[in-house]
């Protein structure tokens, strides 16, 4: 199961996260084989940066020129022997097992070789921290398994080597699923009589110990599933509201979290507002479409303001983005993004901004938001529309936040980070238009 989840991943476009309960719902293996799958592919996934350097290390041909299933067959060995609770002699013989199975008996002979050679050479990985000849950053891009990019752009805003480790370290780490007792319908403590223990970064945020399927409330859509940063997000720009009454507007509302989160806080506390959530892509507008009624739900193109039939006093901008903050629940997607998808992704959040900027009431209040702490995506884009609406103010977030000036910046937007605060990585602007 974890060979063909990986193959589908790396070879068919799967999403991890989708796909494994699909497998796993289909199958009859119990609650330990669940957890040993879940390990294995996930972490296969995730280090296979890790992994491909020792394979390499072995093999007496261009990696490039191995075939796709010896390549995932390797690396799910690897992951065993260096990673995982498994002695040596079962990890290789259960891989090249498989490998029979799926590959044939010849390159069961291949990776039979080359996963004894790896066994025996314990000393792959202190060789390459020790050799002066590789830089710092390609030696962090192999051992914690992040592309050298990503590295750069996390060294870019933390300007700290030992805390980028610290990055990268947690990024690799499996996190439980944060769940999210919605205002008025659910209660924290509802959701820790199942189990479970209290996220202190948001009011309604619990971190779970059980399937979020195993919680009545989430059964019966009274609570969901949400990072308690992208929480701690929703409640600092819902806290920005101090008109009797106040027109809302959630951009890019798909796949819901943020929209069913500010929906249920308007329910419970500003009963006199409007809410709109718009979402282009028809896929995406279903899934929002199950978390809060369908008649509040637009399918217009954000970045066109004309589409939109009057103006907003609160326009939350969750924008596409690189997904950078978010590393550590999807396991393959640091090997999916690229330099090349900013150069596509920037320029529509700019369009984003702008269009949310024509809608907006005199007095309003934008909240731009990324999954992401690329300068690119967060501090230039607010720079960048500072300079094309000069009379765009920066509100310190330290003003709204129920955490005070926690992940408050200089210039008063927020940058949340996985190993600081065990959140996403999440930015938020909030841009205020003066006026009445």
């Amino acid at each position: 199961m974890a060979f063909d989840l990986i193959t589908q991943v790396n070879r068919g476009g799967a999403y991890a996260n989708l796909r494994l309960p699909e497998l796993l719902s289909a199958s009859s293996l119990d609650l330990r084989d669940r957890g040993f799958v879940t390990e294995l592919s996930y972490g296969a996934l995730r280090m296979q940066g890790k992994h491909d350097y020792a394979i390499k290390s072995k093999i007496d041909r261009p990696f490039e020129e191995l075939d796709h299933n010896v390549v995932d067959l390797l690396r799910i060995g690897v992951h065993q022997l260096l990673e995982m609770r498994v002695s040596d002699h079962a990890a290789v013989s259960e891989t090249v097992e498989l490998a029979r199975k799926v590959a044939g008996e010849s390159k069961a002979s291949f990776i039979n070789a080359i996963l004894r050679a790896i066994s025996a050479d314990t000393d792959i990985y202190s060789r390459l921290e020790n050799d002066p000849n590789i830089e710092l950053i390609e030696k962090l891009s192999i051992l914690y398994s992040h592309p050298t990019w990503i590295v750069s752009a996390f060294y870019d805003q933390l300007r700290d080597w030992e805390e980028v480790k610290s990055l990268l370290k947690t990024n690799n780490q499996p996190v439980a699923p944060n769940l999210i007792a919605w205002p008025g319908k659910s209660t924290v403590e509802e959701l820790l009589e199942v189990g479970g223990q209290r996220l202190d970064l948001g009011r309604y945020a619990v971190l779970s110990d059980h399937l979020p399927n195993e919680y009545p409330a989430i059964k019966d859509k009274r609570a969901g599933v949400q990072d308690v940063g992208s929480q701690l997000l929703t409640e600092i720009f819902f806290a920005t509201a101090t008109a009797p009454v106040t027109d809302w507007l959630d951009m890019c509302a798909g796949p819901g979290g943020k929209a069913a989160f500010t929906y249920n806080l308007i329910q419970e506390f500003r009963e006199a507002d409007t809410f709109l959530a718009n979402e282009p892509s028809e896929h995406r507008a279903e899934l929002v479409a199950r978390v809060i009624p369908r008649n509040l739900i637009s399918t217009h193109d954000g970045t066109n303001p004309d589409v939109f039939e009057k103006k907003f006093d609160r326009i939350l901008v969750d924008a596409p983005c690189s997904g950078l903050g978010a590393l550590r629940r999807r396991p393959e997607a640091r090997w999916r993004k690229s330099m090349n998808d900013l150069k596509e992704l920037i320029p529509l959040q700019r369009a984003l901004i702008d269009s949310a900027y024509d809608l907006l009431n005199p007095g309003g209040v934008i909240g731009y938001a990324t999954c992401s702490p690329h300068l690119a995506e967060t501090t230039a884009q607010v720079l960048d529309a500072k300079y094309r609406h000069k009379e765009l103010e920066v509100l310190s977030i330290s003003d709204y936040s129920p955490k005070g000036d926690l992940g408050v910046n200089k210039d008063g937007t927020l940058q949340l980070w996985t190993h600081r605060q065990e959140s996403d990585s999440m930015f938020l602007a909030l841009l205020h238009k003066p006026g009445n």
